[in-house]
C-alpha cells in the first residue's frame, strides 16, 4: 500500500494526475508475433507465428517459425486475433501483430508494428511467399493473391542476426576495418546482407551487419545447419557476435525449448564460458602451425611487396614467432618433404600435410583428419585465423606493422603509438604539444556509437606530436599521439 501510494504521489507531481494502473506480471514469457498483410478492399490474412524469444536488452537475436512452443489450437486463437486486430483498424498493408505469451500458453497483445521486420524471411522460408512483392502491390492498388486457407507453413526456418559487437565485452560495439568477409553458401542458405565483401563498419548505423536465414525440414536440423553455417561465416579485423549465436544455438535449454525473454541474462555466464572454450577444441599447435604453413607457401600467390615472400622462405633454419594475449609461440621448419612439412613447437614435433591454399585460405590433414581455415592480416601487424568457427589472432613478430617501421626510424615505441579503439569522433583534447603528462593522464577523448573511450598515457611521457583535432573522424590505423620518454 506504502508502494501504490508513493508511486501515486510521483505521478501527480511529474504528470498532473495520480491515476496509476497496475499490469499482471507474465513469469517465463514468450514473444511470438504474426505476420499480418491486409488490402484496400477490406482482405486480411495472417502468414503464421515467428518466435522472438531468444533476445538480449530486449533487441531480437533469433527468430524462428513455426515456433516450437503454441499448439494447433493456441496458433489458430492467436493467427484469428491479429487478423481482428488489423481488420478493425482497416489495416492495407504489412505488419506484424506481438504478442506475450505465458507458461500455459495463455496469449497477451502487446503492440503492432505497422511495417515491414527485420525478420520477415523467415515467413517468406516457411509459407513460400514473398512479403516484399506483396506489400508493394497492395500499396498500388491490387487487391491481396493470399488467402487464408490456402496458406501453409512447410518446414522450419531460423534467423540469427550478425552484429558488429563483442560479446567478451559486454557487447560494446565493434566498428572497424574487415580485413577479410566470407559468407555461407548452400541451397537453404539465406543472407540478407548490405555487404559482400570486406569492408568498414562505420560507427554512425546500426552494428547489424546482416541476417543468416536457414530453412530445413525439422527444427532439429535447422538448429544443426544453422549452427554449421555460423562456423562457416568468417568476419576478420572487428568483433562479431557469430559465436555467441552459436553458443544460443547449442545450448541444451534452446534445443529443448526451456526458453523465455529472459534466457540470455539467466544463462550469460554459460554462453561466455562456451565461447572461450571454442578455442581449446581446436588442437593445441594447430593454429599457428596452418599460419606458419600459410606463410611458407605465400609465394605461389603474394603479390606483396614483402621481398622475402616473393621468392620463398629459403633460409637455412625457418622460425616463425607468433604472439598473441598471453604468450609468444615460435615454430621452425625441421624438414619437408613435398607436401609434408614437420615442424617444432618447444620440444615437440608436429607433422602436417599441404593439401591447398591461397591467398586467404588454407586446407591442411593434421593428425588423420582435415581442416580448412580462413586467414587475413590488418596493417598493424596483426593476423587472423578462423577453424572450424574458432578464430584466433596473432602478432607476427617478424613483420613490422606501419607503427613500428615509424619509430624505428626514431627509436622504440614503448607503447607511445596511441590509436583510437575504434572509429569514431575526436570529442575533446586535453594535452598540448611538449607537455609532461603521468601515467593514467587522460590525453584525449573519442567517441564512438555513442560511447566515449578515454585515451591514456601508459607511462609517465612527453607529448610529442598531437595529429588529430578536436571534432576530426578518425579510424583505428589514425596516429592519435606520439608520446616520448621523459628525459632524466
Amino acid at each position: 500500500e506504502e508502494v501504490l501510494e508513493a508511486t501515486s504521489r510521483e505521478a501527480k507531481n511529474y504528470f498532473g494526475d495520480g491515476s496509476i494502473y497496475i499490469e499482471q506480471y507474465i513469469e517465463e514469457p514468450r514473444h511470438i508475433e504474426f505476420q499480418v498483410i491486409g488490402d484496400n478492399f477490406g482482405n486480411v490474412v495472417h502468414l503464421f507465428e515467428r518466435e522472438c524469444t531468444i533476445q538480449r536488452r530486449y533487441q531480437k537475436i533469433i527468430e524462428e517459425s513455426p515456433s516450437p512452443t503454441l499448439s494447433e489450437k493456441t496458433r489458430k486463437e492467436m493467427g484469428d486475433a491479429a487478423v481482428a486486430i488489423a481488420r478493425e483498424v482497416g489495416y492495407n498493408s504489412a505488419g506484424t501483430v506481438e504478442f506475450l505469451v505465458d507458461k500455459n500458453l495463455r496469449f497477451y497483445f502487446l503492440e503492432m508494428n505497422t511495417r515491414i521486420q527485420v525478420e520477415h524471411p523467415v515467413t517468406e522460408m516457411v509459407t513460400g511467399t514473398d512479403l516484399i512483392r506483396e506489400q508493394i502491390s497492395v500499396a498500388a492498388g491490387n487487391k491481396l493473391s493470399l488467402h487464408q486457407k490456402e496458406l501453409k507453413q512447410n518446414g522450419h526456418a531460423i534467423e540469427c542476426r550478425i552484429y558488429a559487437e563483442d560479446p567478451e565485452n559486454d557487447f560494446m560495439p565493434s566498428p572497424g576495418n574487415m580485413t577479410f568477409y566470407r559468407q555461407p553458401e548452400g541451397e537453404n542458405i539465406r543472407i540478407d546482407s548490405g555487404i559482400e565483401k570486406a569492408v568498414i563498419i562505420h560507427s554512425f548505423f546500426d552494428p547489424m551487419i546482416s541476417k543468416l536465414v536457414v530453412w530445413s525440414e525439422t527444427r532439429k536440423e535447422a538448429i544443426d545447419n544453422s549452427i554449421g553455417a555460423l562456423k562457416d561465416y568468417v568476419i576478420h579485423g572487428i568483433r562479431t557476435n557469430i559465436s555467441y549465436l552459436t553458443e544460443v544455438l547449442q545450448h541444451k535449454a534452446f534445443i529443448t525449448n526451456q526458453i523465455s525473454t529472459k534466457f540470455c541474462d539467466e544463462h550469460s555466464k554459460e554462453l561466455l564460458q562456451a565461447i572461450r572454450k571454442t578455442h581449446k577444441q581446436i588442437p593445441g599447435g594447430l593454429p599457428v602451425l596452418m599460419m606458419t604453413l600459410h606463410a611458407l607457401n605465400s609465394s605461389q600467390f603474394s603479390r606483396t611487396g614483402n621481398i622475402w615472400e616473393q621468392i620463398g622462405y629459403w633460409r637455412h633454419q625457418i622460425v616463425l614467432s607468433f604472439t598473441d594475449n598471453e604468450k609468444t609461440t615460435a615454430v621452425s621448419l625441421v624438414h619437408r618433404n613435398g607436401k609434408m612439412y614437420a615442424f617444432m613447437i618447444g620440444k615437440k614435433e608436429y607433422r602436417i600435410t599441404l593439401m591447398d591454399a591461397d591467398m586467404h585460405s588454407i586446407q591442411v590433414n593434421f593428425n588423420g583428419k582435415s581442416y580448412t581455415a580462413y586467414l587475413s592480416a590488418d596493417n598493424k601487424g596483426i593476423h587472423y585465423l578462423t577453424v572450424d568457427g574458432a578464430t584466433f589472432k596473432y602478432k607476427r613478430d617478424d613483420i613490422l606493422d606501419s607503427s613500428e617501421v615509424a619509430a624505428s626510424a626514431g627509436g622504440s615505441d614503448n607503447g607511445n603509438n596511441l590509436f583510437a579503439p575504434m572509429p569514431g569522433k575526436v570529442i575533446k583534447i586535453n594535452v598540448q604539444e611538449g607537455e609532461e603528462v603521468k601515467r593514467g593522464t587522460i590525453l584525449l577523448v573519442v567517441e564512438a556509437m555513442k560511447m566515449e573511450n578515454n585515451i591514456v598515457a601508459a607511462s609517465d611521457s612527453i607529448v610529442e606530436k598531437v595529429n588529430v583535432a578536436e571534432g576530426e573522424m578518425v579510424d583505428t590505423d589514425k596516429q592519435l599521439v606520439l608520446l616520448g620518454n621523459m628525459k632524466k
